[in-house]
Formats: structure tokens, C-alpha cells, sequence
């Protein structure tokens, strides 16, 4: 065992995160930890990693544990390239007996090989945030740590970056717990999940599998809870009409029956508290408009920083459009809402929209929200009511429509969790009537049930939809078709994620075969002046690229079916899977550490 928590409680401003929940961390764990928003599922990530005490319980790790932590807003010093992240972060941690400095630069170099990174000497400052998120996983795993622990890993990272996350957690060699509100990512990386919700027994739900187990066990273990409610509630009614009747309390007998239906009641009471109330009521305000064709764009255009986004664009928004923008980060999908939205002018074709078209934006960065602000003024700027589809709603009723106690009304917004401020900006949209809604990223930070009621709700919305989001469930239920941009002013349309995600594959595949036809890869292959490497060493270098890719291939393979429930369940079986994927692991750490050394020699022969 790694790590071992018993009856932890924590109190956050007089309100329980939770209370005496256990958890434990295995060698062999790939978790993923889901739960409501204010629910402790950050804290407890950084009680595990010993960061935060609990108020009450006990906290237990192995002796001499090496640990990895990815926060949700990783810091970077803007002026370290890439590779002094990762050497800083080496110097910083516990010295090894056998290491140095070569050898700390030898790990750092391995580690952004892996990950991908194309320029060590990179500025920190200047990556963009899917590949900052790279950088932050690469100062916690160039540690080599027994457990990396990641908070919402995939905020902010495009679907690209997010299939290499799968990839790269699925081949980890070491234990790991990651909190995210990302069903499909959640769904291939885990092989246990844990659910944070006070309707559960002790406050956690564990369940062997991935996501969808998890729906299949909380489904069961709910009903069954509103089963065994139904019953305590009939028996409460029998035993207060009995009370009611005014028993004598003369015998032992009968003290005991008063006792017994008061423990009733209070038991009936807590599981009637540990209630969520349903889920957030999200309903946005359309128009009305019959209009057919609401926003015609023709012939668009744009660029920044001397860079073409996208051209020759081409866009018709009619009602109950779902236009899902897909492309890498720094592609342009937030720039071109933004155009759509008409905060930015197009450098070439133009707009045309219906007459007194109503566009509604939600911003990713919501810096619309003054953190000085409570929440009874960030809901209701002008006083107690706000106007919602025409009638007034107090702002007690408002703010429980979204999940908020009263409690919390007078609490600085500052106080609140990402997802609660994102709550807040949805209840702004939704009192402002829209034909077109533009949404830029807004599942991010969001707990799982308010993204399905936001998902139903944007499915009912009889106007035209525009949406930049990660969510690949979103993606898929919602989406009529999708706009691939790939930042280089090429633009398509797609009928899915999928014909969109081979078509990235095919263009990759064509451009590394025209590096290899033109002689060199900027990427991996560097111009000579002279020859440092014998000629099959050149060879070696030349081929290591395939071997590599080959090599993590044959390790996906092996790995793929050590979460299959009947491999788990066979111990021998099980054991023989996992020697196998551990030896191609050493494979691939050896081709990668002998990449670097002929990397190296060859850097070393040119600057001479």
C-alpha cells in the first residue's frame, strides 16, 4: 500500500467536505475521482499528497514515497526554458546517492522527449496552455514518483492533447489518482473509481472499473438508498402515530420502543440532509425568432501575429444548429467565435446577420466575474429578484436553482470553486433571451451532474449553438456537425470526432514522409557541418524515430487488457501480463535513453 487514509473529516468555512470517509492507494491503482462541485475532491487529492491535514483522521504513506503532484493552475517561471523547469524540480527533491548534474539533465531530456516537446530551449513563459499542462506533468514524472496525483488534467488542452494524455497515463508504470469531470478520458485511463457524494454510505462510493461501472453501481446503490428511505419513512409514520397515542413509558419495554422511534427519526432526518435536492435547473431563454437563416458568414478570413488562422470560411447558423469547433490549441476557434460574436473584425469576407439577432457569449477566461463580489450581488446586481422568462424569482429561489445554500448568499465569489463561479455565469446567460449561443469552453470545472443537465438543456435550446469544448461526450450528443480549424487557415467540415481525428492522422503521416523525403526532419534531425557519428550510428539515429514508435505500440498492446476484469481476476495470469508490459517498458526507456545519447554526441560533434 502507498498511501492509506482512515475517517478523514474536513471542514471548509463551518461547511463538511466530508466526513470520515477512508481511502487507500495501491501500487497497481489507476484512479479517478469524481463528485459534486464543493464536494472535497481537491482537497482530499491534497490531503493524499500530504500537502493540506485533515481536521480529523489519519493520513499514511510508505516510507521514502516519491510523489508527484499536478495542480489545476501549475507556475512556471516565464523566463526557464523547458528543460530548467525539470532540472530545478530535480534539484529540489531529495538527492540521489548515485546522481548528478549530467545525469539530472540526461532524466529532463528523456522526460521532454517523451512528452513530446520539440524545442528543450523553449521559454516557459512562452507555451501555450496545453502544452504548459505537458510541462507540469514532466516536472512531477522526471521525479520518477511511485504515485502522481493531477487535479482536472485536461482543462484547457485540446482533444489532441488529451488523447496523448490517455496514452501516456495508460503506459505509466506508476500508480495515479486523477480528479476530473471528463467522462471519456476518465473512461480510459481508470481501473477504479471513487465517488465523492454525501448520499452514500460513509460519504464515498468505491467501484472496481471505469466510469461506466461507476454509473452502474451508483444507480444500484441509489435505489436501493431510496428503498430503504421509503421503508424508514413508513416505519417513522407507525412509530410517531404511536407516539401520538401517549404511551405510558411504565415498562422497560416501552422506554425502549420511545427510544428506538426517536433513533428513527434522526436517522430519517440525516439521510433526508445528506440530499443534494436534484440537480441545477439550467434552462436557457430563447427569443422566439422564426427566422431560418439567423447568421451567414462568407468567405472569412483572419490572422494574428502574422499567422493565418483560418480562410475561406464559409458558415450558415440556422435554429437548432449544433456547430462544434475542433483543433489544436492556438488554432483560432476562440478567436473565430469571438468574430462571430462581433468583438472581432474579420481581416477578409464579412457577416451577415438576422435583424436584431441576439448573441449570447460565454467567455473561457470569465473574467466578467468581480471575485470582490458575493453571491447574492453576482446573481442579483439590482436587488433581491431577477427577471427570468418573464416573471420575477427571489434570489433565495434563484441561487437554489444552481445548487447554492442560503447560507452561501453573502460569501465573497472568491470563496467559491471553479465550478460554482461557472454555475454563476450560466445563471447570467440564462436570463438574457439568445437566438445564437456561443460557448467557449463551458464545461470546464463543472461536476459531472450539471454537465448532463447543461447538456439537456443546450439539446432543447430551439436556436443555433456554437461550442469550443474538450468534452467528447458533449461533443458527440450534441454536435450536427463539426468545424476542424487547423491554425494554419485551413478549415473542414465533419460529420464526427472521429472522421475529423483521421484526417489529422493522414496529414501527419503525408508531412512525415515529406521530412523523410526532403532529407531531413527539423524535428529530430539536425544539419552537420561534420560527422560525429560513424556511419551506423547515422543509421541508429536516422531509424530511431520507427523504433520508438514501434516500441510504445508493442507497449499500448500489452497494457490494453491489464484492466480487463477477467485478467484481474486471474492472479497468475494477471502477474505474467504485467512482467510482459514491464520488460517493453524497459524497452522503450532504453530506445529513448539511447536516443539522447546519440543526440548528444551528435550536438557535441557540431559545435566543435
Amino acid at each position: 500500500m502507498l498511501i492509506s487514509c482512515h475517517d478523514l473529516t474536513k471542514t471548509f468555512w463551518d461547511q463538511a467536505l466530508f466526513e470520515g470517509i477512508s481511502v487507500t492507494v495501491g501500487a497497481e491503482d489507476r484512479i479517478g475521482i469524481v463528485g459534486p462541485n464543493g464536494s472535497g475532491k481537491s482537497t482530499l487529492l491534497r490531503i493524499l499528497a500530504g500537502s493540506e491535514e485533515p481536521d480529523e483522521g489519519e493520513r499514511v504513506a510508505r516510507k521514502d514515497l516519491r510523489m508527484g503532484f499536478v495542480d489545476q493552475d501549475p507556475g512556471f517561471d516565464g523566463d526557464q526554458t523547458v528543460t530548467e523547469v525539470l532540472m530545478a524540480a530535480l534539484a529540489a527533491a531529495p538527492p540521489e546517492p548515485s546522481e548528478d548534474e549530467t545525469d539530472h539533465a540526461v532524466r529532463a531530456s528523456i522526460t521532454l522527449s517523451k512528452l513530446g516537446f520539440p524545442d528543450p530551449h523553449q521559454r516557459a513563459g512562452t507555451l501555450s496552455g496545453g502544452w504548459g499542462k505537458r510541462l507540469a506533468i514532466g516536472r512531477a514524472v522526471v521525479l520518477e514518483p511511485d504515485v502522481l496525483l493531477l487535479d482536472e488534467p485536461t482543462n484547457h488542452l485540446d482533444l489532441e492533447s488529451i488523447v496523448w494524455l490517455e496514452s501516456y497515463l495508460r503506459s505509466a508504470r506508476f500508480a495515479y489518482v486523477v480528479v476530473s469531470h471528463d467522462r471519456a478520458f476518465l473512461q480510459q485511463i481508470a481501473n477504479r473509481m471513487l465517488e465523492l457524494d454525501r448520499r452514500h454510505r460513509g460519504g464515498i462510493l468505491s467501484v472496481k472499473g471505469g466510469y461506466t461501472d461507476l454509473l452502474e453501481q451508483r444507480d444500484a446503490a441509489l435505489v436501493a438508498r431510496a428503498q430503504h428511505m421509503e421503508g424508514l419513512a413508513s416505519k417513522v409514520r407507525r412509530e410517531v402515530e404511536w407516539l401520538r397515542r401517549g404511551p405510558k413509558a411504565r415498562t422497560t419495554k416501552a422506554r425502549g420502543r420511545i427510544d428506538e422511534a426517536h433513533q428513527l427519526i434522526d436517522e430519517l432526518a440525516d439521510l433526508k440532509s445528506r440530499d443534494l435536492g436534484g440537480r441545477a435547473g439550467i434552462d436557457f431563454s430563447a427569443s422566439g425568432r422564426k427566422t431560418k437563416r439567423l447568421l451567414v458568414a462568407t468567405n472569412l478570413g483572419k490572422s494574428l501575429g502574422g499567422r493565418r488562422l483560418f480562410g475561406e470560411l464559409d458558415l450558415l447558423l440556422r435554429p437548432k444548429e449544433r456547430l462544434g469547433l475542433v483543433g489544436p490549441n492556438g488554432s483560432g476557434k476562440t478567436t473565430l467565435l469571438r468574430v462571430i460574436a462581433g468583438e472581432l473584425m474579420p481581416d477578409e469576407g464579412h457577416i451577415r446577420s438576422a435583424q436584431h439577432l441576439q448573441v449570447v457569449y460565454f467567455d473561457q477566461r470569465r473574467e466578467q466575474l468581480d471575485q470582490t463580489l458575493t453571491l447574492r450581488r453576482a446573481l442579483c446586481p439590482d436587488g433581491d429578484t431577477v427577471q427570468y422568462q418573464g416573471r420575477p424569482v427571489h434570489v433565495a429561489s434563484w441561487s437554489r436553482r444552481f445548487l447554492f445554500r442560503s447560507e452561501q448568499l453573502d460569501t465573497p465569489l472568491d470563496r467559491l470553486s471553479g465550478g460554482e463561479q461557472a454555475k454563476i455565469l450560466i445563471a447570467r446567460l440564462m436570463l438574457r433571451q439568445a437566438d445564437v449561443l456561443l460557448l467557449d469552453e463551458p464545461t470546464n470545472d463543472l461536476d459531472i451532474p450539471t454537465l448532463e443537465v447543461l447538456e439537456e438543456s443546450l439539446s432543447d435550446f430551439p436556436g443555433a449553438v456554437v461550442m469550443v469544448t474538450h468534452d467528447r461526450y458533449m461533443l458527440d450528443r450534441l454536435s450536427t456537425v463539426l468545424l476542424g480549424i487547423d491554425g494554419k487557415g485551413g478549415v473542414g467540415f465533419y460529420a464526427s470526432q472521429d472522421q475529423w481525428d483521421q484526417e489529422r492522422k493522414a496529414q501527419k503521416k503525408s508531412q512525415r514522409t515529406a521530412d523523410r523525403d526532403g532529407g531531413l526532419s527539423g524535428k529530430h534531425r539536425r544539419p552537420r557541418r561534420k560527422k560525429p557519428l560513424t556511419y551506423k550510428e547515422e543509421q541508429e539515429l536516422a531509424g530511431m524515430e520507427d523504433r520508438i514508435t514501434a516500441a510504445e505500440e508493442h507497449l499500448a498492446t500489452l497494457q490494453a487488457p491489464l484492466s480487463d476484469p477477467e485478467l484481474v481476476a486471474d492472479a497468475d495470469k494477471l502477474q505474467q501480463a504485467y512482467a510482459q508490459a514491464e520488460e517493453a517498458q524497459a524497452q522503450v526507456d532504453a530506445l529513448y535513453a539511447r536516443w539522447t545519447e546519440l543526440e548528444t554526441k551528435l550536438e557535441a560533434g557540431e559545435a566543435q
